[in-house]
């Protein structure tokens, strides 16, 4: 038997030990974003809502490949990130559009006088995303007034706005993660109504819009 066929057979049974099979392909099936931390501290559990609290916050994401052969493997060093404002909730709790995100490197610079035409939430090519300028608020509390005080009830907040991130690798791109923002205080009124006295901008619990 000749050199090369001893050898072409040694690969064949390499591949076949290593689960792809001879002639068999391990492809990329689809992408999946997830948040590992925020503010530097580790998250155990999948969110596809994430709310940005403030001026300087973090949050990292994580960009996981899913293989034809049923592995994962962690491609956060190799995707493409992308941030844009959500189209379905793009208006502040004052009723502003938002401002389009900013790359790392891109961003205004804060001791500068406004107007701006990005920042808010800044993203760089490893999936951090980070609060920066100018702040803003994406909640409004929703609660009626007590109808027979006239006086705030317990806020029931809501997120009118929003930003979204995806990742992209190879042409697949991952689901979208959501960030509503809580960098500033918000608006102390909703529907005419000053609900909320004290300019909150909640940063706990809260629905979709």
């Amino acid at each position: 038997m000749k050199l090369s066929k001893v050898l072409a057979a040694l690969t064949c049974a390499l591949l076949v030990f290593g689960l792809l099979g001879c002639g068999a392909t391990n492809k990329l099936q689809s992408l999946t974003l997830n948040v590992t931390q925020i503010n530097g501290a580790p998250l155990t559990t999948g969110q596809s809502i994430v709310l940005q609290p403030g001026i300087g916050s973090t949050i990292q994401l994580q960009a996981t490949g899913n293989y034809s052969n049923g592995k994962s493997v962690d491609l956060t060093t190799k995707v493409t990130f992308n941030a844009y404002v959500d189209p379905d909730a793009n208006v502040d709790a004052f009723g502003n559009t938002l401002l389009p995100p900013c790359k790392t490197g891109t961003c205004p610079n804060p001791t500068q006088p406004p107007p701006y035409t990005t920042g808010t939430v800044e993203y760089s090519p490893t999936g951090l995303i980070t609060g920066v300028e100018p702040a803003d608020c994406t909640f409004v509390d929703t609660a009626p007034l007590n109808p027979t005080t006239g006086q705030p009830q317990t806020p029931s907040w809501m997120y009118v706005g929003d930003y979204a991130v995806t990742a992209t690798y190879l042409g697949l791109t991952s689901q979208p993660i959501y960030i509503p923002i809580a960098t500033s205080g918000g608006n102390t009124s909703y529907g005419g109504q000053e609900n909320n006295p004290d300019g909150f901008c909640d940063s706990g619990t809260y629905s979709g819009s």
